[in-house]
């Protein structure tokens, strides 16, 4: 790779969505960590209250500004807090070194997310907070620890069923697209969709949020079938 290359990819990389929509990525990430905050205020338990836990507001940018992201979905986002407290309690519970249970904790998160098809990047951060808070979640025990992981998670879930679902041409969770097999281009020409057939296949998607493979593939089916509409039009 040319140094000048190499450099050029630190440059940002902007997200296409209007400037609209990044607004409203933003109060509803607030909104839903200040109500997450409020709900926890009801659960308080001996001998602390239960925690607001640092790594929800990483799973907010997840599920406000890119709900559509495999990483964002309900399995991922329970499963991935869950499944990373289990590594990071015991870490804390077993393991002495604390920069040694810290790696143990965040590596064996990502062996279990990735094993149980549940990644959520912020549930490495769960289970480092496990770690990193051990002499407090110690007093509280592992079951009341996995009590405080738990009640973070499933509010965030709900939180963010009520939120997306309120904001206008969004949707969540998300459903995989269904794969359309394309179809026969007439007389075996092979049409390539310009610039302007894409920006109107996503358009006709309703989303203006980061996409996965399959809406991908999707909007360049439709893309290249309305391509194809052109040039039969054009033909005859």
């Amino acid at each position: 790779m040319k140094l000048t290359t190499f450099l050029k990819s630190f440059s940002p990389h902007p997200v296409q969505a209007p400037f609209a929509e990044k607004l409203r990525s933003g109060l509803a990430g607030g909104l839903a960590i200040s109500l997450l905050a409020w709900g926890l205020h009801f659960f308080a338990q001996p001998p602390v209250t239960l925690l607001l836990l640092g790594s929800m507001g990483a799973s907010a940018v997840l599920l406000y500004a890119v709900p559509h992201s495999p990483f964002a979905q309900p399995w991922n986002l329970v499963g991935g807090h869950l499944f990373s407290a289990i590594c990071g309690g015991l870490s804390m519970a077993y393991i002495g070194d604390p920069f040694l249970a810290a790696g143990v904790a965040v590596g064996s998160a990502i062996f279990l997310m990735y094993l149980l098809n549940c990644l959520h990047p912020p549930g490495a951060a769960t289970a480092l907070t496990l770690v990193l808070g051990a002499s407090q979640f110690q007093l509280i025990g592992l079951l009341g620890t996995a009590s405080i992981v738990l009640a973070n998670t499933l509010i965030m879930l709900i939180l963010a069923l009520l939120i997306n679902n309120a904001i206008p041409r969004r949707y969540y969770p998300h459903m995989q697209a269904p794969t359309t097999a394309p179809t026969a281009l007439s007389a075996a020409v092979i049409i390539t969709p310009e610039h302007a057939d894409l920006e109107w296949a996503l358009a006709q998607s309703g989303s203006a949020q980061n996409i996965n493979i399959e809406d991908l593939s999707e909007i360049y089916i439709q893309a290249q079938k309305r391509a194809q509409s052109r040039y039969d039009s054009a033909i005859t």
